[in-house]
């Protein structure tokens, strides 16, 4: 009986890491925020049969989050979340690379739009894991009228 005792308070120690019910409710609402609005995201990728759809962008905002949270929860000074971020950016364009295909024959490269999109997608991501909800907010909303609005204003101009 001990041992289940010790291994019960083990497990319950382990998960201690958020204190209270509003620390809580902060890194859900940050989480959620951040899933939602990479998927809004890339919705709009998906819908235009782009190969970084939904889930890759809410993995990506998502993920951008976590990777905040982590150190603001640990107590990180901003000189170690100044290293994360470097860190997070490099990867994330990584990421973004791998989306950017180069045709055969020389054509132009195509993709530019979804890297552009991922690699803008960790930085909401960002924000709204460093509880920065509003402008993680306003940035999708800008980066959406830039993908649905400026192509048809751009096509607009051309016929004319």
């Amino acid at each position: 009986m001990e041992t289940l005792q010790t291994v019960w308070s083990t497990i319950v120690s382990e998960f201690s890491d958020i204190d209270d019910v509003a620390q809580t409710t902060q890194i859900i609402l940050r989480l959620l925020v951040a899933a939602l609005l990479g998927g809004l995201l890339g919705f709009e990728r998906e819908m235009k049969t782009k190969n970084a759809g939904i889930r890759t962008h809410m993995l990506v905002c998502l993920g951008a989050a976590l990777f905040v949270l982590i150190p603001l929860q640990a107590g990180a000074t901003v000189a170690d979340l100044s290293r994360i971020l470097q860190g997070l950016v490099a990867g994330v364009g990584f990421l973004g690379a791998g989306a950017i295909i180069v045709g055969n024959q020389g054509s132009a490269p195509r993709g530019s739009t979804t890297a552009a999109g991922i690699w803008l997608t960790a930085a909401i991501g960002v924000a709204a894991g460093m509880g920065r909800e509003s402008l993680a907010v306003l940035s999708t909303l800008v980066a959406l009228a830039v993908l649905m609005v400026i192509p048809k204003i751009a096509q607009s101009l051309r016929r004319n």
